[in-house]
């Protein structure tokens, strides 16, 4: 969404938006990967959550809002929002319970949702060249899925 709003590019959004997602900075990410490997118990399961759910549509906005803020030639972001048509059988909400890992390995998110996604943006914009280039590899395309003629 950050890469293609830099662009000026569509931002599509399935749906009204409305999914909802448990929303955790990638630093916190790693940081419970750490701890779990580092004092997790071998053959425990421990899920890994911030507790900060959100609708897919709000954080656009945030993002939109973010970019018009860093990057105000641009703005009106939200104007680049475009509702596509949900995939079949997607999921209404992803949701975990991280308190296991909150009380047997002492750990909780350092970011909060509004502070995580600014310095997310912050480091897009901050590595614009680094993600035009990295981008190229790739091409902004759907990672994990069979291209269309295979499937």
């Amino acid at each position: 969404m950050i890469l293609n709003a830099l662009a000026g590019r569509p931002l599509p959004v399935y749906g009204a938006g409305a999914n909802v997602r448990d929303w955790l900075h990638v630093d916190d990410h790693v940081w419970a990967l750490r701890r779990i490997a580092t004092r997790g118990q071998i053959g425990e399961t421990y899920l890994i959550g911030a507790r900060a759910e959100a609708r897919n549509i709000d954080i656009v906005r945030m993002i939109c809002a973010l970019l018009d803020a860093r990057r105000p030639e641009g703005a009106p972001h939200a104007r680049l929002i475009t509702f596509v048509p949900d995939r079949p059988g997607h999921d209404a909400r992803y949701a975990i319970d991280p308190a296991k890992t909150e009380d047997e390995l002492g750990w909780r998110p350092r970011y909060g949702l509004e502070e995580g996604l600014a310095a997310t943006v912050d480091w897009y914009v901050a590595n614009h060249k680094w993600c035009q280039r990295a981008t190229r590899i790739y091409q902004q395309q759907r990672l994990g899925r069979l291209p269309e003629a295979a499937a």
